[in-house]
């Protein structure tokens, strides 16, 4: 049944899946995308993408209203 099963693969899409449940960015996955979908743009660097994950989640900055929750 599950011959063809990418062990690997599942695991880091698991644990992808937990870090984004828990609200912990993957800058790794973020550079693996910009190089591959937009490779003619620049990408943030860890600090700037950490910072923006964090003011996209609990609001703040741009206008917007801080959130505790």
């Amino acid at each position: 049944m599950f011959k063809n099963l990418d062990l690997p693969r599942v695991g880091r899409y698991l644990g992808q899946a937990a870090r984004m449940m828990v609200g912990m960015p993957d800058y790794n996955t973020y550079v693996e995308h910009m190089q591959k979908t937009h490779p003619d743009k620049p990408y943030m660097d860890y600090e700037t993408f950490f910072k923006e994950r964090l003011e996209a989640r609990y609001g703040g900055g741009k206008g917007r209203p801080v959130r505790c929750c």
